[in-house]
């Protein structure tokens, strides 16, 4: 794991409750990665509503999408392993 990890941001809205379990997935996964995590409400903006409107959650590393969707813990365990390798 690098010493200054990324951020992880997820793009969500509000009473979406696919965004709350990959929220609670980063939020579990985030110890053992040392990442910080960014939320980002898709409703506050309307690019990014009309970019992700059908996607969300969709979780990016330094602006590369790694999943969207349903999203499984250890998928998200792979990508963030990749994402933080040196």
């Amino acid at each position: 794991m690098r010493q200054h990890a990324p951020k992880v941001t997820l793009y969500s809205k509000p009473d979406c409750p696919l965004c709350l379990k990959a929220k609670r997935l980063l939020e579990k996964l985030q110890p053992e990665f040392g990442f910080g995590i960014e939320e980002v409400d898709i409703t506050r903006d309307e690019v990014l509503y009309e970019r992700y409107r059908w996607e969300i959650p969709v979780i990016t590393v330094g602006g590369k999408e790694l999943l969207k969707g349903r999203i499984a813990e250890e998928p998200l365990r792979e990508v963030l392993r990749s994402a933080f390798e040196d």
